[in-house]
């Protein structure tokens, strides 16, 4: 694959959709700041989810981590222009949230008890914070991976194992309380303690998504010839399923929840979401982020062929923008299915972006570790078997 020419077409995707979004954000606001905030929601979930999958493997190690690794680190690297991108939904926050509408907050008792925390100073603030916490994880995690590549000193893999144990723990509270924040309060009447948890599995899922495609897609580079075996996909495929599950799983939870409880308060959220056209959207996410998956990943020979495991991942990528989609914009279009043009160009210009850097930081370095002390027994492993 020629990654040069591909992040040039994505600039030129990235910048055109951008243009479009600013005349959207100026002749139909309404629409813009809902499909911006869901479209940044995808694409930056993909950015913290693999931040938080490269940690996990700096605590576990494995085979399927040193495949990945660069994948990862290169989606990690997207952080700092996400950031950036994060801007324009500053702009729309009397639009997405009623509590940042004072004539709603002095009319509605409950937004005046939340006004403590939910309050556009507070918001500020603590959105700082979280960009904060993850550039610094992302820094170094990175850097001394680089510095790992010119050195081979093992002693910067211990340390970003000892990084990786806090960073996860930080990684969730800052996810949690950022999916509050920027989707949630949303619908400041309505709440749920494992909405946090939801988002953290839905990044997961999606970097596992990003990683696995990605790793056939390069399996004819020179670099990657003789790693990517039936067995190592095998075991992404594994990964990939046990994502899909713990999203099934949780995803469940909080609806069986809700419906044995019944209130009013509560059910409103999905009411809004399995009304008119959103059923159907949501039927498919329970066939297609689901079902169809977890069936097909059931057997080792579609995980163990990159064909058959690529469609698979890339159809879950597919539907996780619809999933971010779904939780979003029924809030604002309570009576079903408008697709509106804001809500396709949104994705496109934030994506184009990303997959840009993405490559431009994959493209830069090696695709796979070249000094590090474990990836060399894994690389003589793979020659061995040829």
């Amino acid at each position: 694959m020629n990654l040069r020419r591909v992040e040039r077409r994505a600039w030129m995707v990235g910048l055109i959709g951008l243009a479009a979004a600013v005349a959207a954000a100026l002749v139909r606001p309404a629409s813009f700041f809902p499909g911006y905030l869901y479209a940044y929601l995808f694409w930056s979930g993909l950015s913290l989810g693999a931040m938080a999958v490269l940690m996990v493997h700096y605590q576990v190690g494995g085979s399927w981590g040193y495949l990945t690794r660069r994948i990862l680190e290169s989606a990690v690297r997207t952080l700092p222009v996400m950031a950036v991108l994060f801007v324009p939904i500053l702009f729309g926050l009397d639009r997405l949230y009623p509590w940042a509408r004072p004539e709603e907050v002095s009319a509605d008792p409950h937004l005046r008890h939340l006004r403590p925390y939910l309050n556009v100073g507070f918001f500020l603030v603590r959105t700082v914070l979280y960009f904060a916490i993850w550039l610094v994880f992302a820094y170094f995690l990175t850097r001394w991976s680089t510095l790992e590549d010119r050195s081979g000193d093992p002693e910067l893999w211990a340390r970003r194992r000892r990084l990786s144990g806090a960073g996860l723990v930080l990684y969730a509270l800052t996810t949690y309380f950022a999916s509050v924040d920027w989707v949630m309060s949303t619908e400041p009447h309505w709440s749920s303690t494992i909405y946090g948890l939801l988002f953290i599995a839905s990044q997961a899922l999606g970097a596992f998504a990003l990683a696995t495609a990605t790793v056939v897609l390069l399996s004819g580079d020179r670099e990657m010839a003789g790693l990517v075996t039936g067995k190592r996909l095998n075991d992404l495929g594994n990964l990939l399923l046990t994502a899909v599950m713990l999203w099934a799983y949780i995803s469940f939870s909080q609806y069986l929840i809700i419906w044995s409880e019944n209130l009013p308060r509560e059910i409103t959220w999905y009411t809004s979401r399995t009304a008119t056209g959103w059923k159907s959207l949501a039927i498919a996410l329970v066939v297609l982020h689901f079902a169809a998956p977890f069936f097909l990943l059931l057997f080792r020979g579609v995980k163990s062929r990159g064909p058959w495991i690529a469609a698979v991942a890339l159809g879950l990528l597919a539907m996780r923008l619809v999933d971010d989609f779904w939780r979003v914009i029924p809030t604002f279009k309570p009576g079903g299915v408008d697709i509106d043009w804001p809500y396709l160009v949104t994705p496109i210009g934030i994506g184009g972006i990303w997959v840009a850097v993405f490559l431009g930081a994959l493209r830069g370095r090696p695709l796979v570790p070249p000094l590090d002390p474990v990836f060399r027994s894994v690389l003589e492993e793979a020659r061995a078997h040829e």
